[in-house]
């Protein structure tokens, strides 16, 4: 199916690994020229030598003016944005106990970049008429206990997804954001990696999703990202999609009775 995204510049922050490479996949065999943003090089550097046409740009999107001389560098090269992917983010695990500054440290690392680069590439998008579709979390709607400032910073995003979608309207520029919760991403790996039983562990939390009682694949998102970014959605402004396998909003009792 032609999506509609061949020579399509799209910027994917957080791109070198996890849902954020698969982002960067998807949109690349779409034929888009695909800009990477990351802070590793390793990884962000081999990702592009795999995906046509891509640029890798080594940034820290929390330094100050990161975003914007990240911006410059794809405009220059590839040209004006027409999709943005607000993918980069961490859940840090910056609780109520910890102090103000380190609140204010999670929302820099996981909500600021996102308001940097939308800004930065809102006239672009509104000359295109492009897309913004935002990468949000579960943990925004449903909370979590112990992650204050990732789930202030996502919540703000889902906020954002609306309110921008409401003020670019009249420009024809859709904004929507993807919902992930249990996901297969490099994070949650390195998180299984540190229980004592990984493996008890990944099969607990897969446990608790009721479609298949298993873990959200990366492409899985990532289809549901270029999706919204394609004229396939041509009409669709505004929403939070949950591509998360019913965890966020079955009920408990689909998954109550799992055994491990």
């Amino acid at each position: 199916m032609d999506l509609g995204l061949k020579g399509r510049v799209v910027v994917v922050s957080g791109a070198a690994k996890g849902i954020g490479a698969a982002v960067a996949r998807a949109f690349a065999e779409e034929g888009a020229r695909v800009a990477l943003l990351d802070r590793d090089v390793t990884a962000g550097g081999a990702l592009a030598r795999e995906l046509p046409g891509s640029l890798f740009v080594a940034v820290d999107l929390f330094a100050e003016n990161g975003c914007r001389d990240a911006l410059r560098v794809v405009q220059q090269q590839l040209g004006p944005v027409d999709v943005l992917v607000n993918n980069a983010g961490v859940n840090d695990a910056v609780s109520l106990q910890g102090s103000p500054g380190d609140f204010l440290a999670s929302l820099r690392r996981n909500l600021l970049h996102v308001y940097e680069l939308t800004h930065g590439a809102h006239d672009d998008l509104v000359r295109g008429r492009g897309a913004i579709i935002n990468i949000g979390s579960k943990v925004g709607f449903t909370g979590q206990g112990g992650t204050s400032g990732y789930a202030a910073a996502k919540g703000a995003i889902h906020s954002l997804t609306r309110e921008w979608a409401a003020a670019l309207a009249r420009h024809g520029v859709r904004v929507n954001a993807v919902i992930p919760a249990e996901c297969d991403s490099d994070q949650y790996r390195q998180w299984f990696a540190r229980q004592p039983d990984p493996e008890l562990a990944r099969r607990k939390v897969a446990g608790l999703v009721p479609l298949e009682t298993r873990l959200t694949r990366p492409d899985e998102i990532a289809d549901a990202v270029v999706w919204l970014a394609s004229r396939r959605s041509s009409h669709v402004t505004g929403q939070h999609l949950f591509v998360d396998g019913g965890y966020t909003h079955l009920d408990r009792a689909l998954t109550s009775s799992h055994q491990w």
